[in-house]
């Protein structure tokens, strides 16, 4: 007869645990590992039928987004994407070549750049939206008018509190590795 082994919780808090257990805790973990994994490729693809990699992609939607009369900023764009600066730069300054983003200087700071979507980048995204459409409805098919508030909230908080907890884990596995 097996025994039923028991681990130590993943998790602390007794919101989290069910009869002392993390087994569903640790389950939706998982299922939202794949869900992120599923983003990344259908990011991908789309990115792919338009002729560009999927953080270009990304870029370039968050571009479109953000963009004011003005356009928007590398470091805006950055914050919004969870991205370094410099990696923005990079990544963008490939998709002026492709002419597909527009930089113009910033007139109250001559270092910084103001980015805009142009109309062979606007044309391109427009191209993609009928498929992006049809799978984006099947990806959140199970979000409803009921509980799309919720779940955009959710995904607001699990990213504030995401930010914070890369910042705790840095800092207990430089504890750990130092042997403090």
């Amino acid at each position: 007869m097996e025994q039923d082994i028991q681990f130590e919780p993943t998790v602390g808090r007794e919101d989290l645990l069910i009869v002392g257990k993390d087994d569903a805790f640790r389950e939706m973990v998982h299922n939202l590992l794949a869900f992120s994994a599923r983003l990344e490729q259908i990011r991908s693809r789309f990115g792919a039928f338009v002729g560009l990699s999927g953080v270009q992609y990304t870029l370039l939607i968050s571009i479109r987004q953000l963009q004011s009369e003005r356009g928007v900023g590398v470091r805006a764009l950055a914050d919004h994407l969870a991205f370094s600066p410099p990696f923005v730069t990079s990544e963008t300054t490939k998709l002026v070549k492709l002419g597909l983003v527009t930089k113009t200087p910033n007139p109250d700071d001559q270092r910084r750049v103001h980015m805009r979507v142009s109309g062979k980048g606007t044309a391109l995204l427009s191209q993609l939206a009928p498929v992006q459409q049809e799978v984006n409805d099947l990806l959140f098919e199970p979000v409803n008018s009921a509980n799309y508030a919720l779940v955009r909230q959710l995904a607001a908080s699990l990213r504030a509190s995401a930010e914070k907890a890369v910042l705790l884990s840095d800092y207990l596995v430089g504890t750990e590795r130092s042997g403090q």
